[in-house]
């Protein structure tokens, strides 16, 4: 991406970062390129000054951030890091240094086969895992989908919204888009607020574009662009199909008959001549769309027929004869899969981290108290403690995993007889898997039928010193091998068919009455 210098009035760090240059601007505030303190390029969204001392504006920027950092990085720049009560309130993503779909478009001219399909299926991606999230983005277009060796990455979480939040917040006389990828019900202002509807509607402009060079309602002005949006059909040019009839249907004038984006993933990977198993070539991208689409892969029973029924009549078009794939109420979102029950959870099958929390602040875990233990934030860690408990967790994430997967974490034992549990493929209280991690030994466990079963113990004192430790849990073809430091320790089988899934907990265990962990920097990944 091109840096401008840095002009007169800008910061020359803020927070931890040191400011490069820029990189853009907006209405709400400007871009820069940063180096943080590893060395890392990032990507710095800070916030102009007036807005800052907005408290309305302030409590908008605060949702927005607790939401963006729970969007899964499945074809996005990833939130690292985040300070709304910083003086100027700032953002910090992945940096993608790549050019942009608007760059490529213009160098090379339109796309065509399997590289606009890619882009299709990657910007689909994106927004199944942002609309997962309860985040819409707001401003999706050419310039914000970024190419990072190859793979689209949609950009820009700085304008995105909660749904909750949309209406309270953005008032009537403020508009937030670029008028030619604008949603018909965008210019109603007398609607409550926008919905997920509109960045599928985004989505369909933006692969027209790709593919033809050129938006589907073009005009010679905003306001006559705006017009066709409101009266005219898209001009979808020689957009090929059956892309182009999945496109129409996202272009729907109607919010309500658009697909949303969990199915408009199941068409493009199910339909057409580029399926997911004919993206072998682009293993980044079929990675992150097959974990999208575990992600919401289940589309909820009974909603708006009239999409499902457009849906299937597409599917059916495109491939008759082919047995078509079904969206609603499938237990088995790839083939890969076939053998889960039909009462399991869809494993997500991912693309770098799942979930990545710094945990030294409310976010994927949360804090809390009871007459047994807490979990708070504590010296940007969170710390968990029992009174009279030989077992104690903390509210996590409810996301599950399967298949093969590693858990990552700095553990300290802050308390003598404290041990750190790392709980995984828990499908239920007391049951699943679990890493015990003590100063004098680890052991993994089996839980169900309220007994624990050890299957597998070592010596160790690496954890005595009450230091911080990095623990890394892989589970790998049902096996699974706790290291500490990068030193393995202990493995053993996790082949219970009953425990294929599950999801990931935090806590202690300890046989004293006052025991105390601490845990920073989890990473939950597929492999």
């Amino acid at each position: 991406m091109p840096t401008e210098a840095l002009r007169p009035g800008d910061p020359q760090t803020l927070g931890g970062y040191r400011l490069l240059g820029r990189l853009g601007q907006g209405g709400m505030g400007a871009v820069y390129l940063g180096r943080g303190p590893d060395g890392r390029l990032v990507a710095v969204k800070a916030i102009r000054p007036e807005l800052a001392d907005e408290p309305e504006f302030r409590a908008r920027f605060r949702s927005e951030v607790n939401r963006a950092r729970a969007v899964p990085s499945f074809c996005t720049a990833p939130v690292l890091d985040a300070d709304p009560e910083h003086a100027t309130p700032y953002l910090v993503v992945e940096y993608v240094d790549g050019p942009s779909l608007a760059e490529v478009v213009a160098e090379r001219g339109p796309l065509t086969g399997g590289d606009l399909h890619s882009v299709a299926i990657g910007v689909a991606t994106a927004l199944t895992a942002i609309h997962g999230a309860g985040v819409i983005h707001r401003d999706l277009k050419p310039r914000n989908v970024l190419f990072s060796l190859g793979t689209p990455k949609v950009i820009d979480f700085g304008i995105a919204r909660a749904f909750e939040a949309t209406s309270h917040h953005t008032r009537t006389d403020q508009m937030v888009g670029t008028v030619a990828y604008m949603a018909p019900e965008r210019f109603d202002t007398d609607r409550p607020g926008v919905g997920p509807a509109a960045d599928v509607f985004a989505w369909g402009v933006v692969v027209t574009y790709a593919g033809t060079g050129r938006t589907p309602f073009r005009a010679d002005s905003p306001a006559a662009t705006a017009a066709r949006i409101l009266t005219q059909p898209p001009d979808l040019g020689e957009l090929p199909s059956p892309l182009r009839d999945i496109v129409a249907l996202t272009l729907a004038k109607d919010p309500a008959k658009r697909p949303t984006a969990a199915e408009l993933l199941e068409l493009l990977l199910d339909t057409g001549s580029h399926s997911l198993s004919e993206l072998a070539g682009r293993p980044e991208l079929q990675k992150a769309a097959r974990a999208a689409r575990a992600f919401r892969g289940r589309i909820r029973r009974g909603r708006r027929r009239t999409v499902i029924a457009g849906v299937a009549a597409v599917a059916a078009l495109a491939c008759a004869g082919a047995g078509t794939y079904a969206v609603i109420g499938s237990p088995n979102l790839d083939p890969e899969v076939s053998s889960v029950p039909a009462n399991a959870a869809p494993p997500p099958i991912g693309n770098g981290p799942m979930i990545l929390d710094r945990l030294d602040r409310a976010g994927q875990w949360n804090a809390s108290r009871d007459e047994i233990g807490t979990c708070a934030f504590t010296g940007g860690r969170l710390v968990v403690s029992s009174r009279d408990s030989q077992y104690y967790v903390c509210r996590g994430p409810k996301d599950t995993f399967a298949g093969d997967q590693s858990i990552s974490v700095t553990v300290a034992l802050l308390k003598p007889g404290s041990c750190a549990s790392v709980g995984f493929r828990r499908v239920d209280d007391g049951v699943g898997y679990v890493a015990a991690l003590c100063g004098d030994k680890v052991t993994l466990a089996h839980e169900g039928d309220d007994a624990r079963t050890p299957i597998g113990t070592a010596p160790s004192t690496m954890l005595a010193d009450g230091g911080e430790h990095r623990v890394d849990l892989v589970v790998r073809d049902d096996v699974a091998t706790a290291t500490l430091d990068g030193t393995p320790v202990v493995e053993a089988r996790v082949d219970d068919r009953r425990l294929i899934s599950g999801r990931v907990e935090l806590g202690l265990e300890s046989a004293v009455a006052d025991a105390s962990v601490a845990y920073r920097d989890a990473e939950i990944r597929t492999l």
